[in-house]
């Protein structure tokens, strides 16, 4: 059986490596995936979502290298509790979309192109799960790049859309977006890292239209006024009572969309 080096951290492409944090739960799967970017024979790294207020986790991607930027991928507690206490731990700056997240840093621009520790990082900007998520393209990370996801896609499962800040408009836009990068490799904030985004931008399609089709059939059952609850109890039946409220969420996305979009 292989064994984690002592650092936790492993190798998840060319330009990074990953360090799972201890939050396991319900909406985190394994935990929070925090990235450590840097190109062979950089001094310095950018560490995209420090995660939890965990000591021991960021110690070791402090000890990755010097620090030189703190990227954060969106607002959720589990990518951006630690952010405060890792930049006092590296004095290196924290960067995010919504400002409320910055630490000594400026907001994230929508495709912004930043170099640091050797690396190219192109900022795309895909609400949806959030109305701040961003995800990080590294174009020259192996032959088709790779790309930090955060939760807009993750290593399994498929995302929660924290409605009414993320929307499925927005959402079914940014897939249209990472669609164009063809099959990069998907770093993603939660799970395992996949090999295509191409693949998984369709299969995370077929599964909205698939539930759009469950929510209108469920409509035509309840009546057009129905509730997210109401809803819920009808297509998310067999999600168990930990998610439910996730559930409730993503169903209301999805009224909001067939209702005002739609």
């Amino acid at each position: 059986m292989s064994m984690l080096p002592e650092s936790g951290l492993v190798r998840s492409s060319d330009l990074t490596r990953v360090r799972l944090a201890p939050n396991p739960g319900p909406m985190s799967l394994d935990g929070t995936n925090s990235y450590v970017v840097a190109a062979p024979g950089s001094g310095s790294t950018v560490v995209v979502d420090p995660g939890p207020e965990d000591e021991g986790h960021l110690q070791a991607l402090a000890d990755a290298g010097t620090v030189e930027l703190v990227l954060i991928t969106h607002r959720h507690w589990d990518h951006t509790e630690a952010s405060r206490r890792f930049a006092e731990l590296t004095g290196a700056p924290v960067r995010a979309f919504d400002p409320t997240y910055c630490v000594a840093g400026v907001p994230l621009r929508a495709d912004e192109e930043i170099s640091a520790a050797g690396v190219t990082i192109r900022v795309l900007a895909a609400p949806g799960h959030t109305s701040d998520s961003v995800c990080f393209w590294l174009p020259d990370d192996g032959p088709n790049g790779s790309i930090l996801t955060g939760d807009t896609i993750l290593g399994r499962g498929t995302t929660v859309l924290d409605y009414p800040d993320g929307t499925l408009g927005d959402y079914l836009d940014t897939l249209d977006r990472l669609s164009e990068l063809g099959p990069a490799t998907v770093l993603p904030g939660h799970g395992p890292v996949q090999p295509d985004l191409s693949s998984l931008v369709l299969t995370y399609r077929d599964h909205r239209e698939e539930r759009l089709e469950q929510i209108r059939a469920a409509l035509a059952q309840t009546g057009p006024h129905a509730g997210s609850a109401e809803i819920a109890d009808l297509v998310y039946s067999d999600v168990p009572a930990n998610v439910r409220s996730a559930a409730e969420l993503s169903v209301g996305a999805q009224l909001a969309y067939l209702r005002g979009e739609g």
